[in-house]
């Protein structure tokens, strides 16, 4: 791995983790610590990166943001059009494994509009939108992530397996023809736990996920049933997820007044959605 790719890596798992230990980083991108010791260095002479004894953390922001909160921002109109999109395939009676991310929270805040649905989730967050609203969620337990509000480890992955349901809504770091990519393993064993129980699989990104790589291999596109992004993907991705045969929902930037997106209709091709009057 070439020196700017692997920093690059670092600052993606910063964000997700904003504090993490030379230790941590060497036996998670394959090197010694003696580089990622000059990797933290030559970020820090940039203003990247904040070094403590041992390890690095994000530098100190003047909104205070945690890298989660630095994520919700990100994008985020983009996020909101997907996820109030998303929520709109799912209706009462459904049950759904939904995993911790900025797009999945939008989701279930979107979602929480609705009712009878049950939610498993890993995320404090989710939870709380989700079953604040009256609907039934199970919240998976484990070892707790302050930044991200979530729980992750053995103790969740077990905990999951306890649970059918009929769908899993998964957000992603990156997808490109490969399939599915995420910067942190352990969110990525979370996604593929949750994916082993679930019968029908949605993944749901904003477009600057669209032909990235990240570190740890997730799912092969095979296995997404539905895809809802803000923008249609293109060149190798779209016909890989043709050969695929994945259902690619493209969310509207915005409704239009007095009319509501239909995903699908018979004979319609993937990746495109048309208007329907509201009754």
């Amino acid at each position: 791995m070439r020196p700017e790719e692997r920093r690059r890596h670092i600052l993606e798992l910063l964000r997700q983790r904003e504090r993490i230990s030379v230790d941590e980083l060497a036996r998670t991108l394959y090197t010694s610590q003696e580089t990622i010791r000059r990797d933290l260095a030559a970020l820090a002479e940039q203003g990247l990166v904040s070094k403590f004894h041992g390890g690095a953390a994000l530098p100190p922001s003047g909104e205070h943001e945690n890298a989660f909160q630095t994520r919700m921002n990100e994008h985020a109109q983009e996020k909101r059009a997907v996820a109030r999109y998303a929520a709109g395939l799912f209706g009462p009676g459904d049950s759904i494994f939904i995993d911790t991310g900025t797009t999945t929270l939008l989701f279930a805040r979107e979602l929480a509009r609705q009712s009878h649905l049950t939610v498993i989730t890993n995320s404090l967050l989710i939870a709380g939108s989700v079953g604040a609203s009256g609907n039934r969620a199970f919240m998976i337990g484990g070892e707790y992530r302050p930044e991200s509000e979530q729980n992750v480890g053995a103790l969740a992955i077990e905990q999951i397996a306890r649970f059918n349901a009929e769908h899993a809504v998964i957000t992603v770091g990156a997808l490109n023809g490969d399939g599915a990519m995420d910067f942190s393993i352990e969110e990525a064993e979370i996604a593929r736990a949750m994916i082993a129980q679930a019968r029908q699989l949605t993944v749901i990104a904003d477009s600057s996920k669209l032909g990235r790589r990240a570190l740890f291999q997730v799912f092969p596109l095979s296995r997404i049933n539905r895809l809802v992004v803000d923008r249609k993907p293109t060149g190798e991705l779209w016909e890989a997820l043709q050969q695929a045969r994945v259902e690619v929902h493209e969310a509207p930037p915005a409704h239009p007044a007095g009319l509501t997106p239909l995903a699908r209709s018979p004979g319609a091709r993937p990746g495109l959605c048309r208007w329907l009057p509201v009754d």
